[in-house]
């Protein structure tokens, strides 16, 4: 690379790599073994795959990487499925990412940036502001640290497998779902991301099916847009979190750049184009924006867009005084939204204890 730096592997689509393998004057066939061993088997020893060229071996070791995000900290909650591992980026930055089991499946909650720039009152990362992208690589190689932690625990995670590709046959337990709900906001980084996700669908290696990634934007709205014009087809989730302009604009800054009723038409626009619903988070805030007015009102601006409500109770962070509201709020706002015909759900709360939750992501500079 320019700056001296060797090419990371995890930056390329597989056609990307069968072009460099060609531009070095080898066939573009090795380099599906190449990728085979790095995302099936989660290895990059070049030499041992079988029928590689020993100087295209040699290239691969000298002038790339393919090296994961070293651990800096691992924590792990009492709710006994859930992990948050601090991970370090070349230039001294952390970032973090989330494993969550659930029944039957396996989820990495995924950043997309060092920071963010949105500034969500109510969110860590917003607080700690915005200090720059990440890679396709350090996106990637998040999902690659959850699969490589798979690998290796197997054998003592929790009794929850219901299919049948987590039987003892299969070679090991599989991460199933990514959320891009990290650190940062995933349209910012557009381009980045969105080349990551066809990395991780890539079916030559983890395989992640479009329906299992979910793209969660606090609303940029010439990102959605983009979405539904380039077709993405991975999932949207749109935070909404307050349904007035005004109201919005109080704790989702954002809001002034990209109004309510500006989202609402993007949200019109894809959910048209993409014939799909998207998913509406709201985060429940006690006294904030958990009254039946606020439930009406929800009900109300998400009439004429086919979408589903994810109901949030606030995770608690040193910035923010809110409180998170209870189960009585919480089903009274579902049963005003299901009078709407608003289908929804009260987002089941992991990892608080450890600070993995929704919105409280967040490490402190280099």
């Amino acid at each position: 690379m320019a700056d001296g730096s060797p090419l990371s592997l995890l930056d390329l689509t597989r056609d990307d790599l069968g072009a460099l393998v060609e531009q070095w004057g080898f066939k573009r066939v090795h380099a599906g073994k190449v990728w085979r061993h790095l995302y099936l088997h989660g290895r990059n020893d070049w030499e041992t795959i079988y029928g590689l060229p020993k100087e295209l071996a040699n290239r691969l070791a000298n002038e790339t990487s393919a090296e994961l995000l070293p651990v800096t900290r691992e924590t792990r909650s009492s709710d006994g499925f859930t992990r948050k591992y601090l991970l370090g980026l070349p230039d001294q930055h952390q970032i973090e990412t989330v494993l969550m089991r659930y029944s039957g499946r396996v989820t990495a909650c995924v950043s997309s940036q060092v920071g963010c720039a949105m500034g969500c009152v109510f969110c860590a990362t917003g607080q700690m502001g915005y200090t720059r992208h990440l890679t396709t690589a350090e996106i990637v190689a998040q999902a690659m640290h959850v699969d490589r932690v798979l690998r290796a625990t197997a054998a003592e995670a929790p009794a929850l497998a219901e299919s049948d590709h987590d039987s003892p046959h299969h070679r090991h337990e599989r991460l199933r779902n990514i959320v891009l709900m990290g650190m940062g906001e995933p349209l910012h980084n557009y381009d980045a991301v969105i080349k990551a996700t066809k990395v991780l669908r890539d079916p030559g290696g983890l395989a992640l099916g479009a329906k299992k990634i979910t793209l969660s934007t606090v609303g940029v709205v010439p990102g959605i847009i983009r979405l539904a014009d380039e077709r993405q087809p991975i999932y949207l989730a749109v935070s909404l979190h307050a349904a007035t302009q005004e109201h919005r604009a109080a704790i989702v800054p954002v809001a002034r750049k990209w109004p309510l009723d500006e989202l609402m038409r993007a949200c019109g626009y894809y959910a048209e184009k993409m014939q799909r619903r998207i998913f509406f988070e709201w985060t429940l805030i006690e006294g904030e924006n958990d009254r039946p007015e606020d439930a009406h009102a929800v009900g109300r601006l998400l009439q004429t867009v086919p979408g589903q409500v994810n109901l949030i109770p606030l995770n608690p962070t040193s910035g923010y005084e809110g409180l998170p509201s209870d189960q009585t709020a919480a089903r009274r706002f579902q049963s005003i939204l299901a009078g709407y015909g608003l289908p929804s759900t009260v987002r089941q709360r992991r990892g608080i204890d450890i600070a993995a939750g929704c919105g409280q992501l967040a490490v402190a500079g280099p």
